[in-house]
């Protein structure tokens, strides 16, 4: 894969993981930013003047791991014992209820960036309380009304919103917690948060929130139902607990209850506890959850032949639009919990129709699979026991199942789960491919799939764990096992490690047969990480292989035959936010590839720099050079003695020495306003001479002379840029424009290999915090396609929603493979009404 190609995704990772995941990013302190002394004690911070219940003594802990302030409070190093409340508050974000005079409350918070555990711009308090069913959580933020960021915002993108958070680790095991995050208007973000792999937002619980601005800043209130989340509860049971708070006015300022020592990349070590959570009640939860969806779907046909395409040289035929009939597609999810930390899930007929599309991205000139997030919520609910370093599950695998069911739990230090589905996709041909004969014994069959995962917890904060997973339909058939490890050394350090061996019955290609071959082929995989966090230093040595043979059918996997090893290191200022550059980053990255003969096939170093500023803007520049080598066994026939081989000419073999310049950076001046950037420009770029479609064929010499010559791969100048522009008029309307471009001109023709340009317009108005109307609208240069999207929707809890939506496919001057031709102006390819019901039953046993 070009270098430059890597450098994007990791930029759009970062970009991503900016915006949507800042609690954890700020939070999990050796990850990204600068890093300051831990070791300074922190002055005694203001407090606020509502009355505290005093907390109920209970034995001492020891205080929060890392280099954390000397001065603790007694409620910081002991844990807070939450008191059970008489009656439950009326949860309207106003705090006047009589009951909030018996919580404990939480003062003293210490600003942890930009600042090094000093004192907060302004003072937060938390209050806390319980009852039977729910645990209760209050803040109060003091601050100027007139600047706090608020706006009816989606389901966890508050983030560019003033926002607190409390981080639950119901198992007090430092390996896991809940992430719940509330802008001042109460609107809800929620996730989970894993140790070594941040915070995955992509869970959805029930709880009620409500949050409103004040003369003294906003409070928000919140009722978390036990229901919702699993855990271990009981007499001298401890839950870890971190409560935070964003203001963006103040340089994007995070203040934390508790302090963090910023050379410890462990967050959840380093959190306080609390405790008394007793006589919650045990009952067991029931959720169900019917569905229907109503779709009724138009495509464009032939008129006369509305099959095969025609040959080039036939006459230009009619077509025409038809649409199908309304088709209902009823499912059934249901939830049931045997104990608050085992859990039985079941979806029968699920409509796993997307509500909103993936990210377009460039597809052109790409060596690899590209990977796309799990979207779908009954694949959600646990996926972080599932993952792994080398992806040996990636549930997107499973395309389309007729039924699946999981187990899902926690005891005691042994964490499982079991997966199973039954995938109607791979036997799900179109009516073409049915007339097929050798489709004939595929047919409407389906494929099994079994997922088996088990963890144990190893000492405060190391784990051991197995996977295993299994694939099976007619001549494919993938088993793959192995074990993973997670180790703390020490609070700065962490290894982690994953070996996995696969066998599989399938078709594999024969390079030097030149020809796919039935048989069983065995492979292995590994993968290692050593990450050193320190104060204003830190590294990375890690690395991964794959045998030939290795597969991952239930996972995903890019290359084989390959064995990757990088060094990664970072050099960090103190930072000051008094100053014009608030913090400075240097980093250098450096990896080589060589396959299982011990042949080089690439090597590169990036060397980096980054500046944040005030007003959440940063800028940075880097450079790159590399080297990269191609074989032609790896993209078909390897030659031999009467035959071709897959690439053209007397050489099996192509490199390069590429180097790459890049810029990026970023500001977001106020709330309305928000804007990004990345870009490079890259000499000896491969164009691996695929072609880009109709519109950019082949323009190697070799398919210059004849478009059918043997794959001719030759390098050229490459230009990327991704930008991104977000207009915000009002609290309830958010606008955003996304552009991509991705072009590359061989050298050895002067000719352009292809050009890609991407455009994203989104829309989204607001009219409650629930109910929203959705407008998108895709074009795609490359394949002259555009695509629009429009929703409305209403989405009052997790699992009860209603949509009504109408997505377009339109080409403009495209090639159509429906008529075999380019066509001028716009055509309609297909459409698609559907109204979408889906409602939560909750019940307790």
């Amino acid at each position: 894969m070009p270098l430059t190609t890597t450098m994007r995704k990791r930029s759009c990772l970062l970009g991503a993981s900016a915006r949507l995941l800042p609690l954890a990013l700020c939070l999990y302190a050796g990850a990204a930013r600068a890093q300051e002394s831990p070791d300074a004690a922190a002055a005694p911070l203001p407090t606020a003047t509502a009355p505290a219940a005093a907390a109920t003594p209970t034995p001492a802990v020891p205080a929060a791991g890392g280099d954390a302030p000397a001065r603790l409070s007694a409620e910081k190093t002991t844990p807070l014992t939450v008191p059970r409340l008489a009656e439950a508050p009326v949860i309207d974000g106003r705090l006047d209820d009589a009951v909030w005079k018996t919580a404990v409350v939480l003062r003293n918070f210490y600003q942890t960036n930009p600042g090094d555990n000093v004192a907060p711009s302004k003072p937060t308090e938390v209050l806390l309380g319980f009852d039977k069913k729910n645990l209760y959580v209050a803040f109060r933020c003091f601050d100027d009304p007139s600047k706090v960021r608020a706006t009816i915002a989606k389901r966890d993108q508050i983030f560019d919103d003033d926002n607190v958070g409390i981080y639950l680790d119901t198992f007090n095991d430092q390996r896991k917690a809940y992430v719940l995050a509330f802008n001042p208007l109460g609107i809800q973000a929620d996730g989970v948060h894993t140790e070594g792999s941040g915070g995955d937002f992509s869970v959805d619980l029930v709880m009620e929130s409500k949050g409103v601005i004040t003369d003294e800043g906003y409070a928000v209130e919140v009722a978390i139902p036990f229901a919702s989340l699993r855990y271990e509860a009981g007499e001298g049971k401890l839950w870890g607990v971190h409560f935070v708070r964003q203001a963006k006015h103040f340089n994007d300022e995070t203040d934390s209850w508790m302090p963090l020592a910023r050379d410890n990349s462990s967050l959840l070590s380093q959190a306080g506890h609390i405790t008394g959570l007793v006589g919650i009640s045990g009952e067991r939860m029931l959720e169900v959850i019917p569905t229907v969806a109503f779709s009724e779907r138009g495509r464009r046909v032939l008129a006369n032949r509305p099959t095969a395409p025609l040959p080039v040289d036939a006459t230009v035929p009619a077509t025409r639009f038809v649409n199908g009939p309304v088709e209902a597609r009823p499912g059934l999810n249901v939830k049931y919990g045997f104990t608050p930390n085992v859990t039985l899930d079941f979806t029968l007929n699920p409509d796993f129709g997307e509500v909103e599309a993936d990210q377009p991205v460039v597809q052109a000139n790409q060596r690899f699979a590209i990977f796309f997030p799990e979207k779908r919520p009954f694949f959600l609910e646990g996926i972080d026991i599932f993952q792994t370093p080398l992806t040996a599950v990636n549930t997107r695998a499973i395309v389309s199942p007729d039924y699946a069911a999981k187990l899902t739990g926690k005891s005691g230090r042994n964490t499982f789960g079991l997966l199973f589905a039954s995938d109607n996709a791979p036997g799900n041909f179109s009516e073409e491919e049915r007339k097929d004969p050798a489709n004939a014994k595929f047919l409407d069959k389906n494929a099994y799939i079994g997922v088996l995962r088990l963890k144990r917890d190893i000492g405060k904060e190391s784990s051991l764990g197995l996977v295993a997973t299994s694939y099976n339909f007619i001549e494919d058939h993938n088993q793959l096992g192995g074990f993973d490890g997670r180790f703390r050394l020490n609070p700065q350090t962490v290894f982690t490690f994953q070996v996995l061996g696969t066998t599989s019955r399938r078709y594999f290609f024969d390079p030097d047969k030149g020809e796919s071959v039935y048989r069983t082929g065995n492979a292995l995989g590994y993968s290692y990480n050593f990450d050193y966090t320190g104060r204003n230093f830190g590294y990375n040595f890690f690395g991964e292989g794959r045998t030939r043979d290795y597969r991952a059918d239930v996972g995903f996997t890019q290359r084989t035959n390959t064995n990757f090893d990088g060094l990664f290191l970072r050099l960090s200022s103190d930072p000051d936010a008094k100053r014009f550059v608030i913090s400075k980053r240097l980093t250098n990255y450096t990896y080589t590839n060589f396959d299982w003969q011990g042949r080089m096939q690439g090597w590169s170093n990036e060397t980096q720099a980054r500046f944040d500023m005030a007003r959440q803007t940063y800028l940075g520049f880097g450079v790159n050079g590399g080297y990269e080598r191609l074989f032609e066994e790896e993209f078909g026939a390897k030659r031999a003695p009467g035959r071709a081989g897959a690439f053209r000419g007397d050489d099996p073999e192509r490199a390069t020495n590429r180097a790459t310049f890049f810029v990026f950076g970023g500001a977001t001046p106020s709330q309305k306003y928000s804007a990004n950037f990345y870009t490079s420009y890259t000499r000896n770029a491969f164009d691996y001479d695929f072609g880009a479609g109709p519109r950019f064929p082949r323009v190697s010499p070799a398919a210059l002379l004849d478009p059918n010559a043997a794959r001719d791969p030759g390098v050229g100048d490459q230009f990327f840029l991704s930008a991104s522009l977000n207009y915000q008029p009002t609290t309830a309307l958010r606008t955003s424009f996304d552009y991509i471009k991705s072009r590359l001109e061989r050298a050895d023709t002067g000719r352009t290999a292809y050009d890609v340009n991407l455009f994203t317009l989104r829309g989204t108005y607001r009219f409650t915090p629930f109910t929203f109307a959705r407008a998108r609208v895709d074009y795609d240069t490359l394949a002259a396609n555009i695509r629009g999207e429009f929703l409305l929707g209403w989405t009052p809890k997790p699992g009860t929603a209603f949509y009504v939506g109408y997505n377009n496919d339109l080409s403009r001057d495209g090639y159509s493979y429906l008529t075999n031709r380019f066509e001028p102006g716009v055509q309609r390819n297909g459409q698609t009404f559907f109204v979408k019901l889906s409602y939560l039953f909750r019940r307790s046993y």
